[in-house]
């Protein structure tokens, strides 16, 4: 049997883990560099960074969790609304079925046949897949993508906090923003290899965009500073 193993098969994780590492670095780093603009103390600094990266990853987790939910809800009611439908009228599906087949390009008796054929064996998942667009690749798991969600965005946030760690205070703007936009330009490469994509538009659109975010975190908290000061 040959089997093929496609980039989309990964679209469930892939998304939600790139989405945490991508917001753990973001969020983080402009959060540091925003309070360090303000001109806090080092141990200031590090508790801001620590206490982003924890509320970061639970946020993440309940908003994945929740939102994957309630997808999962939505597919689970849609199921059950189609399986009513062929216990109600089994032949009207089956003609919508087949109505589906023509409209793809199969000729009247052909799409009847295998209307036939796929019913026969699986009506729901038949129907499921070709009418409802449900796959097994594509369904809802919302565990999964909190778990990733949060695993990953504690992993990202902890990037920009080594950082402060390690390095002087006086030093530290710079070191948070040089050692993100690194680090973010190898994440968004690998997510586009991962996903079958131009590994140097990834790249460049999760730069540029964090860029914006960080220079922005930076600007009002030098505000602040000065005000302040």
């Amino acid at each position: 049997m040959h089997i093929e193993r496609h980039a989309i098969s990964r679209s469930g994780w892939l998304r939600a883990a790139v989405l945490g590492a991508n917001d753990g670095i973001v969020s983080t780093a402009s959060l540091l560099l925003g309070v360090a603009a303000a001109e806090v103390s080092h141990a200031s600094l590090l508790l801001t960074g620590v206490a982003g990266l924890v509320a970061g990853a639970m946020s993440m987790a309940t908003g994945e969790y929740v939102s994957v939910s309630s997808q999962a809800d939505i597919e689970q009611a849609a199921l059950r609304q189609e399986r009513n439908e062929l216990e109600d009228d089994f032949h009207g599906e089956h003609r919508e079925l087949t109505a589906i087949y023509v409209k793809r390009g199969l000729t009247l008796p052909l799409a009847h046949q295998v209307a036939d054929a796929l019913m026969a064996k699986d009506a729901l998942g038949a129907h499921a897949r070709d009418e409802l667009g449900i796959t097994e690749i594509t369904t809802a798991r919302p565990l999964q993508a909190a778990l990733a969600s949060a695993c990953s965005f504690a992993v990202g946030a902890a990037l920009p906090l080594l950082v402060t760690l390690l390095v002087p205070l006086s030093w530290v703007i710079g070191a948070i923003a040089v050692s993100t936009l690194i680090s973010l330009a190898v994440l968004g490469g690998v997510a586009a290899q991962a996903g079958g994509a131009s590994v140097w538009r990834g790249m460049v659109r999760v730069t540029f965009w964090s860029a914006l975010a960080m220079a922005a975190a930076a600007a009002i908290g030098r505000l602040f500073a000065y005000f302040g000061g």
